[in-house]
C-alpha cells in the first residue's frame, strides 16, 4: 500500500508538493502578463476550466486527469478562476518587486478596492499585508464566487492564497 500523499493528510498543499505535479511558470513569463496556475492536486472527475478556456490553455486528456496549463498560450483572463468550482485556479503576475494575485473570495465582507488586508497562506496563518486593487462582487443569486486581485511582496507570490478583511 502506498503512503497518502502530504497534502491528503494535511488537507492543502505546499507550493513544493504543487511544483512536483505541475512546471512553474518561468520568471520571464510571470512578469509578462497574469498566467494561471491549477492547484487541484487530485485527479477528480472536473474539466470546466479547460471547457472555458478560450485558448485552449488547459490540457486535460480526460475529465480525471489533473489540468494542466500551457503557460506560453495563456493569455491571463481568468474565466479558468471564475469558474473553477474546487476554487483551485490562481492567476500570478509579477510586477516591479510585487507580485499580484488574482483568487477566488468566499468570506465576508467582500473587501473594496485600495483596502488593505491581512495576507493569509494556505492553512490560513497571516504571513503579511497587501491591497487590493481590483474586486469583481459577481452575482450572488447565481452562487458565484467573487474574484478579487491583492498585490503582495513578490516573495510571497506562492504562499498567498487568501486575504482577510480586516476593520476598526
Amino acid at each position: 500500500m502506498s503512503e497518502v500523499p502530504a497534502y491528503l493528510r494535511e488537507g492543502y498543499i505546499t507550493p513544493d508538493e504543487l511544483f512536483r505535479k505541475i512546471p512553474k511558470p518561468s520568471e520571464e513569463r510571470l512578469r509578462a502578463r497574469p498566467v494561471a496556475v491549477p492547484e487541484c492536486p487530485q485527479e477528480i472527475p472536473c474539466a470546466p476550466c479547460r471547457e472555458i478556456c478560450p485558448t485552449n490553455a488547459i490540457s486535460m486528456p480526460t475529465p480525471n486527469d489533473l489540468p494542466v496549463v500551457d503557460y506560453e498560450k495563456c493569455i491571463g483572463c481568468s474565466l479558468c478562476v471564475q469558474i473553477c468550482p474546487g476554487l483551485a485556479f490562481f492567476m500570478v503576475h509579477y510586477v516591479g518587486d510585487k507580485a499580484r494575485i488574482t483568487m477566488p473570495h468566499e468570506l465576508l465582507p467582500l473587501p473594496e478596492r485600495g483596502e488593505e488586508v491581512v495576507l493569509l497562506n494556505r492553512i490560513g496563518e497571516p504571513v503579511g499585508k497587501g491591497k487590493v486593487l481590483t474586486v469583481v462582487p459577481r452575482e450572488k443569486t447565481k452562487g458565484d464566487t467573487p474574484i478579487i486581485i491583492v498585490e503582495v511582496p513578490i516573495e510571497l507570490a506562492w504562499d498567498v492564497r487568501a486575504i482577510k478583511v480586516v476593520r476598526e
